[in-house]
């Protein structure tokens, strides 16, 4: 399992000779998405050639001289501002190593001198031992030959999790790209073992999972906490992506899921520790997918144990054989119960909404069984103005030239509040801007993005917004009035069922597409009440405030 070669790592963007560069290496080196770049490259900060890609000379002054000095984009900004010196970090940790009675404080002091930079761009948020611990509760206790594997193990968390709840060291592996690391790792399992082990390296465990032609270590147990959104060039996302059959879950969380699949024996455990986003978001549907397949033993939410980082850190622990539709247990902050698998595979995009107990299960099967149309692929969808910078083009005043803006916080169910902001008449000062017969409809849907409700608003005067607002257009075919549907999505019930299924701080254009409409129930009832929606739905509120099935029988949620 050692002396495996690494794929060679690109020279860093700034040590080429090449007078142009292109926007993805931009984007790579400065720790943005390519949007960003765009953005710049339309605000005048980066020339681009249309032929050679983004002016050499443009970008090293861009990148000396304007980003940490002007507002840009936070994350660029960042990455120059937050760093901390790696080489000097390394040598205090080396001499640590030397010298410290407690090499877990060792490992500690190391992962927290890294600066935020350089733990968002390569994706290391460091596992507490108490969340090692948890996830190893949903593991029966081994047997002194079963094998584990962390493939990005760190300095050791996992690892020494793993000692203590019985492992023998000499069947622990474990791999990592960061050398310091590694070897902390290393010193810390002779310390608490006095074994010397050789199965814990340096290399990248993705290339290992990848390179192997079909034959290649099989573990009995694999755990992790893999990298999160790691930065790496598409076409290196894209080549794992098709080695490992990923489809479009290409980012890294996915990536380390697919390759720890591949060298998992047969009704081995698979545990990972990752960001909410993978058990929610349309980027990890076909990771989702291939979970479901197997048999989902636990899924878990930990809050927000990351410092700096706004995301919920969750885990699953999977057995790899056939997916039998038992039951998985769910455990949230406030409490834990079991529910049945196949409720999962019954959402859209296979969504793991463990928040949702099996009473609210019940309930969002009867919602999607009923028949229904959605707007996907029926609706022209349109962002709000992105300026660029709200500072230098929003005013509270009506100047000359001026124009009147919504944003999200004007948007209400019932109405629009009168606008307080204004910004110049001339599109083309801006970032972004959607398509002009967008926001010029006859009539169109604004509803609030950053919102964890839905607030949708029936627009008929043409108004234009930012881009804390979006947009739909429903094409005239549809079935059903614009009227209609505002007041459907607007509804208590509605809501109630988003929150459940999707329970996010955005409201997603791909989450508004897999709401189904009921076009039968409402081309019947043109002026319907909550009630009458419910009674379509043979559902009745509860006295706690949520929504139940009338006269439920919950036998196929609860065996």
């Amino acid at each position: 399992m050692k002396g495996f070669i690494l794929i060679r790592q690109a020279d860093l963007l700034v040590s080429r000779p090449d007078p142009f560069v292109s926007i993805l290496d931009v984007a790579y080196t400065l720790n943005v998405s390519e949007t960003s770049v765009r953005n710049w490259i339309q605000a005048g900060y980066l020339q681009l050639s249309d032929k050679n890609g983004i002016s050499r000379e443009s970008f090293e002054y861009f990148r000396t001289t304007i980003v940490g000095k002007e507002k840009l984009n936070k994350r660029a900004n960042k990455s120059f501002l937050d760093q901390h010196d790696h080489d000097a970090l390394i040598r205090k940790t080396r001499v640590a190593l030397a010298t410290a009675s407690n090499l877990a404080i060792v490992g500690e002091e190391y992962q927290s001198a890294l600066s935020n930079t350089f733990c968002n761009k390569e994706g290391i948020y460091y596992t507490p031992e108490s969340i090692c611990d948890a996830m190893f509760s949903d593991i029966p206790v081994p047997k002194n030959d079963k094998t584990l594997c962390d493939p990005c193990c760190g300095s050791g968390n996992f690892v020494m999790s793993a000692i203590r709840h019985g492992y023998q060291p000499e069947n622990i592996y474990g791999y990592d790209t960061d050398p310091t690391a590694v070897e902390i790792t290393k010193q810390r399992i002779y310390a608490a073992t006095g074994y010397v082990s050789e199965n814990i390296v340096c290399e990248n465990f993705l290339d290992i999972a990848t390179s192997l032609s079909g034959v290649f270590p099989l573990f009995d147990v694999i755990m992790t906490n893999p990298p999160w959104g790691k930065k790496l060039p598409r076409i290196e996302k894209i080549k794992y992506g098709k080695l490992l059959s990923a489809g479009r879950s290409l980012d890294t969380s996915s990536l380390f899921f697919f390759a720890s699949l591949r060298v998992l024996k047969n009704d081995g455990f698979l545990a990972l520790l990752l960001p909410e986003s993978f058990f929610k978001i349309a980027t990890f549907q076909n990771a989702r997918r291939e979970l479901l397949n197997y048999s989902l033993r636990s899924v878990r939410d930990f809050g927000k144990p990351f410092k700096g980082l706004l995301t919920k850190a969750q885990s699953f622990c999977m057995i790899k054989n056939p997916n039998t539709f038992k039951q998985v247990t769910c455990v949230n902050k406030y409490r834990s119960f079991e529910r049945a698998q196949a409720t999962f595979a019954e959402n859209p995009a296979e969504i793991i909404n463990f928040e949702s107990c099996p009473d609210d299960a019940f309930v969002l099967s009867r919602f999607f069984d009923k028949p229904q149309l959605t707007l996907a692929g029926n609706a022209r969808w349109g962002l709000g103005i992105v300026t660029g910078n709200n500072k230098k083009f929003c005013r509270d005043q009506d100047n000359d030239g001026y124009f009147p803006i919504i944003r999200g916080v004007d948007v209400r169910k019932n109405c629009l509040k009168k606008p307080t902001t204004f910004i110049p008449r001339d599109l083309s000062l801006y970032q972004q801007v959607a398509p002009v017969e967008i926001f010029e409809a006859s009539e169109k849907i604004l509803y609030r993005f950053i919102s964890s409700n839905l607030v949708f608003y029936h627009d008929k005067d043409q108004s234009y917004c930012l881009n804390s607002v979006n947009m739909i257009v429903p094409e005239d075919k549809f079935p059903v009035s614009t009227a209609s549907i505002v007041k459907l999505f607007n509804t208590d019930f509605f809501n109630w069922v988003f929150r459940k299924v999707f329970n996010t701080h955005k409201v997603l254009r791909s989450d508004i597409e897999s709401m189904p409409i009921p076009v039968d129930f409402l081309n019947q009832n043109e002026s319907f009440s909550e009630e009458d929606l419910l009674e379509y739905y043979d559902i009745e509120r509860d006295s706690n405030g949520s929504f139940r099935v009338k006269g439920k029988n919950l036998q196929r949620f609860s065996r």
